[in-house]
């Protein structure tokens, strides 16, 4: 009931989340960095940059959140650690929160995010490495997602701008939409981009902003079942295995009630 009640809240709040992050007409309210000699360098369109200040910009917003509505906020103590923040009520109810941000590819598809490792404290529920307390002693797990679009004209990131011509500079990013969901209800059925073992999104808006991925029907049960046992190629190799599935079709073929033998972790 607080799990639902939080996020529910946190819903509510998203309108003042927009206003922080955007102009009236949809535009991102920073445009570049200023000095002291007042001049303003424009922002890179780099994602990871883009993410950062976002976040920077949402953390005095969500520390106001907390306080009025009774929740004690612990931030991760390390860039790496999850969760972003953790909430804790006044019962001592824990809910993390991870923070995301990703672009627009089109109009109803998006880059998508990363939602966390599935090996080490995903796997170990009672482990306190690389997280801010036990992944076991949360009662639900949440994702405050921020999607935007990319501006499309060309910004000269070359050029250093007089504080005169601040109304002037384009924003590089546009048109917020904001979701907050459980982490299962949006996970996709393959790793994030890259080599790390971290679980990745969907990717179409609907589903990331309706909670309506492929486990949603399922339950997280079969969510965590799922990504408890997933193996990469290297994570298969490395302990002389096969990989046991790749999708959800997969998935369901290998844990049929016949088969009671998980695969090795």
């Amino acid at each position: 009931m607080i799990a639902e009640q939080f996020r529910s809240q946190l819903m509510d709040y998203c309108a003042r989340f927009r206003e922080a992050l955007s102009t009236e007409a949809g535009d991102w309210a920073v445009k570049g960095f200023i000095d002291v000699y007042r001049n303003i360098y424009t922002i890179s369109a780099d994602t990871k940059v883009i993410s950062k200040i976002i976040e920077l910009m949402l953390f005095p917003l969500i520390s106001l959140f907390a306080e009025e509505n009774g929740y004690k906020m612990v931030l991760s103590e390390y860039q790496n650690h999850y969760p972003d923040v953790t909430f804790v009520a006044q019962d001592g109810t824990k809910i993390a929160l991870d923070l995301k941000s990703t672009y627009r590819t089109d109009e109803n598809t998006v880059n998508g995010f990363t939602l966390g490792c599935f090996t080490g404290y995903f796997r170990d529920r009672e482990s306190e490495k690389n997280i801010t307390f036990p992944y076991g002693d949360y009662a639900c797990h949440l994702v405050l997602g921020v999607i935007y679009s990319r501006t499309e004209e060309y910004l000269d990131e070359r050029h250093v701008y007089p504080i005169e011509d601040l109304p002037n500079i384009l924003s590089v990013v546009k048109d917020f939409e904001f979701l907050v969901q459980g982490k299962w209800c949006i996970a996709g059925t393959r790793p994030g981009s890259g080599n790390t073992k971290n679980i990745g999104s969907v990717n179409r808006v609907a589903d990331l902003t309706g909670g309506t991925g492929p486990f949603a029907r399922l339950g997280e049960e079969v969510f965590d079942d799922y990504w408890t046992n997933y193996l990469t190629k290297d994570m298969a190799r490395a302990i002389d295995s096969k990989v046991p599935y790749r999708n959800l079709q997969e998935y369901l073929a290998w844990r049929k009630p016949s088969k009671r033998a998980r695969s090795p972790r």
